[in-house]
């Protein structure tokens, strides 16, 4: 028996440095809209999606920098969102920056069922970039800054009848993100993304931007027998180009839909949950085939071994 879960993706395009926190959710709204015209179950949104990436600049007032962060969720102006969810009858995950009770900054991303509950969240672990000032470069990347590590690890939640977990733009870089979710039985991983189109440190590596996206999207899903859903900020953002290609991609790491351009943009895919069976019961058959005695060293150091 099937079980049929109708994905819809929703590519947001820039969002500048004074759009407020209303506009940004109005946005949301009428992708959400569109998805459920599509009838779609869930809708995925990126990562940081109520605000601009304010790790671009360099911010000395801690103040100015705690106005980028969520205090509560849902806030009174991320309401209408749950409101809308909840009255079209479907769930969605999106990302924020957090500031909790205690002080603590998280790049967060969240699931909401189709009542408007949280059932699921996540903080950022793999944070990229630099902590320090770097005026050399053409924008700066400063999210060891402005974040903490996450501290809730990679879980999976039992939702929408399956085994969904979540990750955060370069979480998907890092193999071991997507092996711990899948084995856990994930069998749908949302993410979002802000990916620059140029890296400063190594720009010869910027035409390959959008293929290592898909890469190790692609790789993740095949490897983990798991449907991922990515999904893009997209566009020229107060003077950074962001990638696109947000796409649905199924567990044999086929990509099934993308989206074609650069701004705010519905994708939607009938995502069969059972398919995740055919590669996690036969080549990536865990309990079958796994050596952990062999993989000691993935846990036991941060860096290189020089043996």
């Amino acid at each position: 028996m099937s079980r049929i879960l109708i994905i819809a993706a929703a590519q947001m395009g820039p969002i500048a440095r004074n759009e407020s926190r209303s506009s940004a959710v109005a946005r949301m709204c009428a992708l959400m809209e569109i998805a459920v015209d599509q009838n779609a179950d869930i809708v995925v949104f990126p990562e940081l999606a109520l605000t601009t990436f304010f790790p671009r600049w360099f911010i000395a007032d801690q103040e100015e920098i705690d106005g980028w962060f969520e205090r509560q969720m849902p806030g009174h102006e991320i309401q209408p969102l749950f409101d809308l969810a909840k009255k079209m009858k479907i769930g969605f995950s999106f990302g924020y920056a957090e500031l909790t009770d205690k002080g603590h900054h998280f790049n967060t991303s969240i699931i909401v069922d189709k009542a408007g509950n949280i059932v699921g969240k996540y903080r950022k672990i793999h944070l990229p970039g630099h902590k320090e000032n770097e005026p050399w470069r053409p924008f700066q990347h400063l999210e060891k800054r402005y974040f903490e590590p996450g501290d809730l690890g990679f879980k999976v939640f039992n939702a929408f009848n399956g085994r969904l977990g979540l990750c955060i733009c370069n979480d998907r870089r890092w193999p071991e993100t997507f092996r711990v979710l899948g084995l856990q039985g994930a069998e749908l991983v949302m993410l979002g993304y802000n990916t620059p189109a140029h890296y400063p440190p190594a720009p010869e590596h910027d035409h390959l931007q959008d293929f290592h996206n898909h890469l190790v999207l692609q790789a993740g899903a095949y490897q983990n027998g798991t449907w991922i859903v990515g999904v893009a900020k997209a566009g020229h953002e107060e003077g950074c180009d962001l990638i696109g290609g947000t796409c649905i991609i199924s567990p044999t790491g086929v990509i099934m839909a993308q989206c074609k351009g650069l701004g705010d943009e519905v994708i939607v895919h009938e995502c069969d949950l059972n398919l995740c069976q055919e590669i996690q019961q036969n080549i990536f058959n865990f309990e079958l085939h796994r050596e952990p005695d062999s993989y000691k060293l993935i846990t036991s150091t941060k860096g290189i071994v020089w043996e």
